[in-house]
């Protein structure tokens, strides 16, 4: 991956944070990069409870990320008028896990990122991994 690795140190700032993730949306091969302009980024500290009620947990340090919309491969005409795809990152819950298990920061962002985006397209689980290789 480009970019400086973190292993350890002082964890980036929301916006710094935010800026790994992006980094890591630019990466993306062409045909998924233009696909992806209109899904808004958001990184917030923990999900709130709705949320984690939303998807059946209770423990806010296992959900590190969340795509929230209708995959492509799912709109319709029917979905005109309705809010941009979104993308959550949780990162508390992220940097939990870069402490756990010691892992490149960078690398667990792109991670998490290429996952929710992956439901963007409606890609399965080996799609992402795919997806996720070509963007290293």
């Amino acid at each position: 991956m480009g970019g400086m690795t973190r292993t350890f140190g002082t964890p980036p700032s929301p916006a710094e944070f935010e800026a790994i993730a992006r980094a890591a949306l630019a990466r993306l091969p062409a045909e998924f990069a233009q696909n992806t302009q209109d899904v808004v980024l958001s990184v917030e500290e923990f999900a709130d409870a709705e949320t984690l009620a939303e998807v059946g947990l209770e423990d806010p340090f296992e959900l590190t990320g969340l795509f929230e919309g209708i995959g492509l491969t799912e709109q319709s005409i029917e979905h005109s008028g309705q809010m941009p795809n979104r993308v959550r990152l949780f990162r508390g819950a992220i940097l939990d896990e870069w402490i756990a298990e010691g892992e490149d920061l960078e690398h667990l962002i792109a991670h998490v990122v290429i996952h929710e985006i992956g439901h963007h397209f409606g890609l399965s689980d080996d799609d992402m991994h795919a997806l996720e290789d070509a963007a290293d």
